[in-house]
């Protein structure tokens, strides 16, 4: 016959009800909380780390190069979306839902303001066209402004050092403290 040991014996003099343990109330392996000064050295162990490779990683010319490439297409883009694409649709949006999506009223209505440029003199015209030109700028700018901050650029110095440090983190788990 065997017995639990896990449940006590009220037979035994030293048997206390409250001390038992039973598999419901197993305690958790890491239950000790970890000192805040192994936390900072942690810490400042993963971010020295993270900051030495990234000085060294920044002299390599073939990353530079990415880098750049990587900061010249971000630019591109970004400018393309702002002074391209929304002044356009938005010049072209306003007047469809003002003329409620009929195009026929859409040209009904913008014909005699076309008419009245071409037939307007050239003082009237160049500051028609300068208004435009400040209102295409102004709706890009603000756009351009808002897609920068809404769309950070991610470097490619960043990737790599992301990288390295999931690398470094296996590699010294054991040293390192739990994420709370």
């Amino acid at each position: 016959m065997t017995r639990d040991l896990s449940e006590g014996d009220p037979a035994t003099p030293d048997y206390d009800p409250s001390t038992m343990i039973t598999s419901a109330q197993s305690p958790a392996p890491y239950s000790q909380p970890i000192p805040e000064a192994e936390r900072q050295r942690a810490i400042s162990a993963y971010w020295s780390e993270r900051q030495n490779y990234l000085a060294g990683v920044r002299k390599v010319p073939e990353l530079r190069k990415k880098f750049v490439q990587a900061l010249a297409i971000y630019t591109l883009r970004r400018a393309l979306w702002s002074f391209g694409f929304f002044p356009v649709f938005i010049a072209f949006w306003v007047p469809l839902v003002m003329s409620s999506f009929n195009p026929v009223v859409l040209i009904n209505e913008v014909l005699p303001a076309l008419q009245g440029f071409v037939g307007a003199n050239p003082e009237v015209q160049a500051n028609t066209i300068s208004t435009l030109l400040t209102a295409w700028l102004s709706v890009g700018f603000f756009f351009l402004v808002f897609d920068f901050v809404l769309t950070p650029f991610k470097s490619p110095y960043q990737y790599e050092a992301d990288v390295h440090m999931r690398a470094w983190e296996q590699s010294n788990h054991d040293q390192l403290p739990d994420k709370v």
